[in-house]
């Protein structure tokens, strides 16, 4: 029993830390997956040969049971991840309890510790909660790739923002971000709850702004805070766990922290002066290159972007491109975030031929 349950535990821990390795390209989820696999086999080690002696795979009358052909036809014909990783992790989960309750046997518990197989339960409940977590979160992630536009409710001055909100969908955004500084919760949440119902119709990601209670309300599909906002790991603690959240930077150890505490995208800025933000400081051009060398999420340029010079952000090494005036300050919408799509695309085009 003891030999069966811990080829179970090794097993889908190696299928587990297969999917942070080669999936989700996370290093970080891969050594603590890693390391939990190396400390079950050292604290068994001991018991290697006589479990080998004990082993009779061929007459063992479980081996084609209901129950392992249902985790087999789990975790090798059903395409969807998190269906993946829920099935190994139940299977590691399970087979360490069976592991951990047999060690509190007088004949065992002298050569295997009962508590270190509970430790290592609770520390695969939350390994599971954090894979699963960047999974659901990862088709969001990609989606941070194109045009992010910042619906400054204040810079719309009192445009209908449904109809602002359509153009912009339809002239090629990828990203709406719902920002407002000044009115009050009451009457920002009918127009959060409106556009983020036409943003889910539409296939667009649809961010808030700072206020971490109204991207709840509204289920949004993140939230966006800056540097005197709510740390990350608050933030990231009472969100869903299938919701993204980006964080304002300015300093490459602002990012280095924000990448460190769970940030999904970073947003760097001001990259060039901007009206919109008078305030900002600017951090020019240079600092995405640094970024993209040492940065393993989306980078996204904000400020003082247009037209005109995009194609150097792009260029830098920008995934993504915020703007507000270059858009909502044109008459035609439509059109100004069509054309910056052009261009943006038109630059990566470049970059990836030279």
């Amino acid at each position: 029993m003891i030999d069966a349950n811990l080829n179970r535990s090794s097993e889908g821990l190696r299928v587990l830390e297969d999917v942070a390795r080669f999936l989700l390209n996370d290093a970080e989820m891969c050594q603590r997956l890693r390391t939990l696999r190396h400390d079950l086999a050292r604290e068994t080690k001991s018991l290697n040969v006589g479990l080998l002696s004990q082993r009779d795979a061929g007459h063992d009358v479980g081996h084609l049971s209901s129950r392992e052909m249902e985790i087999n036809m789990k975790t090798t014909s059903l395409q969807d991840l998190l269906d993946l990783v829920t099935a190994n992790a139940r299977r590691v989960e399970e087979s360490l309890r069976v592991v951990e309750e047999l060690a509190k046997l007088p004949e065992i518990s002298s050569v295997l510790n009962s508590a270190s197989f509970e430790q290592a339960r609770f520390d695969l409940y939350t390994l599971e909660r954090d894979l699963i977590s960047r999974i659901s979160r990862r088709d969001k992630i990609e989606v941070i790739a194109g045009l992010y536009v910042i619906l400054d409710r204040q810079f719309l001055v009192g445009r209908d923002e449904l109809d602002i909100t359509r153009q912009i969908i339809e002239g090629g955004a990828r990203v709406i971000q719902l920002r407002d500084k000044q009115s009050k919760k009451g009457e920002l949440l009918l127009v959060a709850q409106k556009l983020r119902e036409l943003c889910s119709q539409a296939g667009i990601l649809f961010i808030i702004n700072d206020y971490l209670d109204l991207a709840m309300a509204v289920d949004a599909d993140g939230l966006h805070i800056g540097q005197e906002d709510l740390p990350l790991p608050v933030v990231r603690k009472e969100l869903l766990i299938d919701k993204i959240v980006g964080c304002s930077v300015t300093t490459l150890s602002q990012a280095t922290k924000a990448q460190t505490e769970g940030a999904d995208y970073i947003a760097v800025g001001s990259i060039f002066p901007t009206t919109t933000k008078k305030e900002a400081t600017v951090v020019g051009v240079d600092i995405l290159k640094e970024l993209k060398r040492m940065a393993s999420i989306p980078l996204v340029a904000i400020g003082g972007i247009n037209q005109n010079n995009v194609d150097e952000v792009v260029a830098a090494g920008a995934d993504a491109v915020a703007v507000i005036s270059a858009v909502l300050g044109e008459k035609d919408i439509r059109g100004a975030v069509r054309k910056l799509v052009e261009r943006m695309n038109l630059t990566k085009e470049k970059c990836q031929n030279q």
